[in-house]
């Protein structure tokens, strides 16, 4: 063994044997929470059925499997499409792919502090020297000297600060990672709902042109009576203002349905002149009647948002641990070997070889507190963190359950709402043939007539309800993304190289 590498063993393994710990917290991902459920009383198996286009019961299977494309539930191949069109599109999507990617980098360029850093170093050097420095004013010589050397410094992680600096980028890494997923939920949710409203403008607008085309006739039987002196001036005027305050509802739900197409097309990554083809209504989309439920004790390993808290939270636990760290002290070693000599012909033979090895310690005495309030500062955080983690899970349970209000609620509405307008239109053809003999004023046949447009609209929104709040509830569990695999493997990065688990790199 070479001086230098006896010099080496006794400054470095002292060292190595102090550096199998590491301060600061061992993180533990927080246990499901114990007797949490989505409802108080228990859940009703199904919901109500009505004999209509979008009125099927819709059972609830608890724990049951939800696909990672929820979406085909819907049965609409246009929607189909499109939703794979955005998923290779959209901005949104490419963007928490790319920082999916540097926090994966991120994590690997910190993983270099575990390992020496070796830098090489070549001079050469062109120097006339004079004598007249030493009192020999006639003596003078031109040199060159050549230096090469290989450098060597490695900080040992005695107290596991490294480690835990890396523990906390490969939990940014995993939150990056639920952020994509939570960027795919968002915009595969936001298509269908999308594409739900599209449907529901559709069905209104045409609900509308009928009820002006039922009132545009009606306005024709009623100046006929005028003209016949069946009928006051009044009576015409009045259904001509019924008319029109139709016909002025008529915009607004083509806006509407124009700013929807321009959502549609934006989530494409499209610009509005480039709007897709599929048109969407209410025929064209199949309501699930099989609605899986996960388990209140699944929610917190499928919701993205949940799984981002617990990464944010191990982050802020592993930041403890990197400020308790920077309190110890810190270790170095730098040692250095090469050749210098005049000219070239001599380098690196073992009369021109040159050495130096060195081992540090360094300690901080005093800085005015700073680093005691940085460690106290990440320990806030991560109280921080924690109390964020446990409001997340209390939102998402609210999520599922509000989700499943609204279904039971939707079927039990268009129910009624169905009936509504049954009942409506049957009036409204009574108050007409009432009307044409005489038996009614026209006030009461225009009340049968508000009361026919409420309802008929009334029951288009009570359809795009039912499959606009399924849609809520697949978003509210988590969207199934464990079951895909569509992620780009270039953003989940490359398998961890020294034994850190990155969650990017699994599900």
């Amino acid at each position: 063994m070479t001086p230098i590498s006896r010099t080496a063993c006794r400054i470095a393994l002292p060292i190595l044997l102090l550096s199998g710990c590491a301060v600061g917290p061992d993180f533990h991902p927080p246990a499901a929470p114990k007797h949490a459920g989505y409802t108080k009383e228990p859940l009703q198996p199904q919901t109500a059925a009505t004999a209509l286009p979008g009125g099927a019961a819709q059972r609830f299977v608890p724990g049951g499997t939800l696909s990672g494309a929820w979406w085909t539930l819907f049965r609409s191949r246009p929607l189909n499409h499109l939703i794979d069109q955005a998923l290779r599109a959209n901005p949104d999507l490419q963007a928490a792919q790319a920082a999916l990617r540097e926090a994966n980098e991120n994590v690997y360029a910190g993983q270099g502090a575990f390992f020496p850093r070796l830098g090489a170093n070549a001079q050469v050097e062109r120097e006339r020297l004079s004598g007249a420095a030493f009192g020999q004013p006639h003596l003078n010589e031109t040199l060159t000297l050549t230096t090469a050397a290989l450098n060597v410094s490695y900080a040992p992680d005695v107290f596991g600060g490294v480690r835990r600096q890396v523990e906390s980028l490969a939990a940014q890494a995993e939150y990056q990672r639920f952020q994509l997923e939570a960027t795919y939920l968002t915009l595969t949710s936001n298509l269908v709902v999308a594409a739900v409203q599209e449907a529901s403008l559709r069905g209104q607008i045409a609900a509308t042109r009928d009820i002006i085309r039922l009132e545009t006739g009606q306005l024709k039987v009623v100046g006929r009576q005028f003209e016949l002196g069946g009928a006051a001036k009044s009576d015409v005027l009045s259904q001509q203002a019924t008319l029109s305050a139709t016909e002025a509802t008529l915009p607004s739900l083509e806006k509407q349905l124009a700013q929807t197409r321009d959502q549609l097309t934006a989530l494409l990554g499209r610009f509005p002149n480039q709007q897709p083809a599929a048109r969407f209504d209410l025929a064209s989309l199949r309501l699930p009647t099989e609605l899986p439920l996960s388990l209140p004790s699944q929610l917190v390993a499928q919701r993205p948002d949940i799984r981002a808290a617990r990464a944010t939270l191990h982050t802020a636990s592993a930041n403890v641990g990197v400020a308790i760290a920077n309190q110890l002290p810190q270790f170095s070693i730098t040692g250095q070997y090469g050749s210098e000599t005049l000219g070239l012909s001599n380098l690196f033979t073992p009369a021109t070889a040159v050495w130096s090895i060195a081992g540090g310690v360094a300690q901080t005495l005093f800085d005015g507190g700073a680093l005691l309030h940085k460690k106290r500062a990440a320990v806030a955080a991560f109280d921080q963190a924690a109390a964020l983690y446990r409001s997340t899970v209390v939102k998402a349970f609210q999520n599922v359950a509000d989700a499943l209000r609204a279904l039971q609620a939707d079927a039990a509405a268009l129910r009624a709402q169905a009936e509504a307008e049954q009942t409506a239109g049957a009036s409204l053809d009574l108050a007409r043939s009432q009307f044409r003999f005489g038996a009614i004023t026209y006030l009461t046949l225009a009340d049968a007539e508000r009361t026919y447009q409420q309802a008929h609209i009334g029951l288009v929104q009570a359809q795009a309800s039912r499959y606009a709040d399924t849609a809520a509830l697949f978003q509210a569990l988590g969207g199934g993304w464990w079951h895909r695999h569509d992620v780009a493997p270039d953003a989940i990065g490359p398998p961890d190289r020294v034994g850190f688990s990155i969650s990017a790199t699994q599900h």
